[in-house]
Order: structure tokens, then sequence, then C-alpha cells
């Protein structure tokens, strides 16, 4: 570490010794526990010797199947449609602005009940779009579609807000300075505004995956409980305790628990890696050389 890093590291210890007071770690052990203390709990309710059969079994390996496969394809499903929208809030103004992040907004705070309500009386047989689809033959009750359905409703947003942020972040000199060169509003978006954009989407889109991965209120209101259709892991979790099984249901949840953990590694990851990246940068902006870097930082 350079002579300069040290000095910086040192002032930055200073400043938070001066400034953090004593007393905030007596909440901050209580919230802590309060956290970590269930998933710990529930780690330490598992029993070795039945948990491999508990994850293994048929229902569970058809329940983890469902789960994955409908998680890809609603995670897919909730890029293609979240970042164009969060593209449109990101260059909408006034009162449509602000219609399309109520919007957006609504899924995250509505309860898991009520949006399978309101799927049920959208997607359902007699709902709005669910009528017509059903008179095509396209009636996706108690099938993996409706399992996709709800989990595009709620994960969705994740990826709109995450992919927003980032677009917020993106500096529009570099955007009307692709317009000066001649660039389309296509060309801009995919050579300058998604490359720059691209860790906040990607973040998005895992933690859309885990949302969906995660999703039982709605899934079970709407979806229903159907053995290889639609049970997904939080259901058969659901099944197994409620049938004097708690061993299933605790191995199923820590494998639940393991698929979040390596979706949030994989998060980390996504912003650790280009701080790393952003060295050189720092370094040419100290006067050093950064080889590799050209200076606009942009190439259409």
């Amino acid at each position: 570490m350079s002579r300069g890093g040290l000095g910086r590291s040192t002032r930055d210890r200073a400043h938070r010794r001066a400034t953090t007071p004593r007393w905030i770690w007596v909440p901050t052990t209580i919230a802590v526990l309060a956290l970590a203390g269930p998933i710990l709990a529930l780690g330490a309710a598992a029993e070795p010797g039945t948990l491999v059969a508990a994850v293994t079994s048929p229902e569970a390996s058809s329940a983890v199947v469902l789960s994955l496969s409908t998680s890809v394809a609603a995670t897919v499903l909730c890029v293609l449609l979240g970042v164009p929208l969060a593209l449109a809030v990101h260059r909408a103004h006034g009162a449509l602005r602000a219609l399309l992040q109520l919007v957006l907004i609504v899924p995250l705070v509505l309860s898991p009940v009520v949006s399978g309500l309101a799927l049920l009386y959208f997607w359902g047989r007699q709902g709005i779009a669910g009528e017509s689809l059903a008179a095509l033959g396209l009636g996706v009750a108690y099938t993996p579609a409706a399992v996709v359905l709800v989990q595009v409703f709620v994960a969705l947003p994740f990826v709109t807000v995450a992919a927003l942020s980032s677009l917020e972040a993106v500096d529009p000199d570099l955007e009307l300075a692709g317009a000066n060169a001649g660039a389309g509003p296509t060309q801009i978006l995919r050579h300058i505004t998604l490359p720059l954009a691209a860790p906040g989407i990607a973040a998005g889109t895992l933690l859309a995956f885990a949302r969906a991965l995660g999703e039982y209120g709605a899934t079970i209101t709407f979806a229903g409980s159907v053995a290889g259709q639609t049970r997904t892991i939080p259901l058969q979790i659901e099944l197994a305790f409620n049938s004097a099984d708690p061993g299933a249901a605790v191995g199923l949840a820590l494998m639940l628990i393991g698929f979040y953990l390596l979706v949030l590694g994989a998060v980390a990851l996504l912003f650790v890696l280009p701080g790393r990246a952003e060295a050189p940068v720092r370094e040419a902006g100290e006067g050093r050389a950064a080889p590799g870097i050209q200076r606009g930082g942009v190439r259409l």
C-alpha cells in the first residue's frame, strides 16, 4: 500500500472513532441478534442424519426443480420488462413519472394475500385477462405459468428499482456526446447507457431471482399448491411442517437460505470487483499512468 493510502486509512479510522458514539453498539447488538438469531436457531435445529434425506426426497426434488425453473423464467421476463420500464421512469417527468413510480412501488408494499387476490381477479379463469385466455385455451390457473406470473409481479420492481438507480447515476454528458457524434437513441442506449448501468441491473436481476424463489403467499392464493405444477419450495416447506415433518421443513428452509446466500455473494462481487477496477482510474487522477484507460472512458 502506498504512503498516501496509509494516510487515508489512518484518517478514516480517526474519523470513525471521533464521530461514532459508543452507545450505538447496544442497539446494534440487539438488532443483529433479532436478525441473525432466528437464522442461527434454524440451523441449530437441523439434524444432519435426516437433512440429506429430507432435501433429496421426490417431493422436495420436484419442488426444487419447479422453483428454479419458474424463477429463471420469471427473472428473464423481469429483465426484459423491468429495464425498459426503468428507462421510461428515468426519462419521464411530472405526472407521468409519478404514476409510473406508483405502479412500481405498489407490488412492494402489498400484502402477499392481497397480491394473490389481485392476480386471481386479473389472470384467473373469471378475471379480466384470464377469461380471454381461457376462451383461447390458454388458461393459466394451477399451472407453472401461474407461478411465473406471481413471481414476475413480486420480483419485477427489484429489477426496475435497481436499474433506475444505476440509470440515474449515468453521466448525461456522455450520452449527449454520443448524440453529438451522430449516434441514435438505440445506439446510445446500447453502447453507453446500459454498459454504465450494467452493475446495478445485474444486482437487481439477482435480487429479483431471490425474491421469485422465495415467494409464498401470493403463489398459494392465486396458483394453489399442486404437486409438480405449482408447489414451489416455500409451499413444500409449509406442507412438510403442517404434516408433522419438521425435519424436512428445516432441511428445505436451509437449502433456500443457501440459495439466498449464493445470490447475495454474487451481488457483493458485483460491487467489490468494480471498486478494484476503478483503482487504476484513481491513480491516473493522482498523476500516475493508468494503462488501458482511454480519455473519455467510452468508445462508440
